[in-house]
């Protein structure tokens, strides 16, 4: 079931609102509209209806050479399920606390009780200035999370992660981040199978978890001069089985020390970090698609027993293995775990 309980069964979609404002970053309102738009049910049917929406419709300037004619008013938050704040130009000035533009705020304030809301990279200096992150969890982009945490000690800033999600208030670091936190949500709505489908079609990884370091000083290494990408291929092809951390050190022919290193590096986690990771995901994998029971899956998964999958799965996700198959199998008539 999605997070709305109506666009799985089809009689509706999950409405998403961008609130854009001057000087925004084109590329962040195209990630919102380019993977939810490729969210699709089993039979083709789109999953989300997304709108874009400013203050003042008409032109709006972006930080580039061109404009965007947005035709739509903040009237559209008032139906919104989930609404998405992208960064501005503005946002990368020097902030003053609970500074937010009267016709913003009044925006925010159209927004329905209980409507998931989120910002992409500096984005969260509007939802904190509308208080909306207040004792919850947040990150930024990480040349901002300093000026971020000094203005707004009450929000828990956490400059090393990906993205957040605490109760339906969401916050993402740089631009990229902002596909895996949306990937993260149409997870949340509709499963790893919808939102894998959509990582492909994007040709992004399908899972990068919150949790991973969003800023390394050193260059990404391509994926073909990656050292540990053998271990890692052998590791997925594996997963059921015990896999110790010598025997993928020496699938990529290096020491347990310089191997657990080379993987950080490479993958921003631990190598066994990384294995729960894919174990988890491979976990929710077979809850949604077939039948087997939970020590089934356990065993295919890697965790070996029902309750190490239960462990892990609730670490992970919040929600034990039965109610995640609820959620999305029970409504379609599948087994509830």
């Amino acid at each position: 079931m999605a997070r709305d309980g109506r666009a799985r069964d089809g009689r509706d979609r999950h409405r998403v609102a961008v609130l854009v404002r001057p000087g925004l970053l084109p590329m962040e309102l195209g990630i919102v509209h380019r993977l939810f738009g490729q969210a699709v049910s089993s039979s083709g049917d789109p999953l989300y209806e997304v709108v874009t929406c400013t203050p003042r419709p008409g032109v709006v300037p972006t930080d580039t050479d061109f404009t965007l004619n947005v035709a739509v008013g903040t009237e559209a938050l008032e139906h919104a399920e989930t609404v998405i704040v992208p960064a501005a130009q503005e946002d990368y000035e020097p902030q003053e606390r609970g500074r937010i533009g009267a016709d913003v705020a009044g925006a925010l304030a159209r927004v329905p009780a209980g409507a998931r809301v989120a910002s992409i990279c500096t984005g969260s200096f509007v939802l904190a200035a509308a208080g909306l992150l207040a004792g919850r969890r947040a990150t930024t982009h990480w040349k901002s999370c300093e000026e971020f945490r000094t203005l707004y000690p009450e929000i828990e800033v956490d400059a090393d992660v990906l993205y957040t999600d605490d109760r339906g208030v969401l916050t993402s670091a740089g631009v990229a981040s902002g596909i895996d936190l949306c990937l993260h949500m149409i997870r949340t709505d509709h499963g790893a199978e919808v939102a894998n489908t959509v990582a492909r079609g994007t040709v992004v990884p399908p899972h990068r978890e919150g949790g991973q370091a969003q800023y390394v000083e050193r260059p990404v290494t391509p994926p073909e001069q990656c050292p540990t990408g053998p271990a890692r291929e052998f590791a997925l092809a594996h997963l059921h089985r015990p896999l110790k951390l010598a025997e993928l050190a020496d699938r990529a022919s290096m020491s347990v020390r310089t191997f657990n290193r080379r993987f950080r590096q490479e993958a921003g986690l631990t190598p066994m970090q990384w294995l729960i990771q894919q174990r988890v995901d491979r976990a929710r994998q077979l809850l949604e698609r077939t039948d087997l029971p939970v020590d089934r899956i356990a065993a295919d998964s890697g965790f070996g027993t029902g309750t190490a999958l239960r462990q892990h799965f609730h670490a992970a996700l919040g929600v034990s293995p039965r109610a995640y198959r609820r959620t999305f199998r029970g409504a379609d008539g599948g087994p509830t775990g």
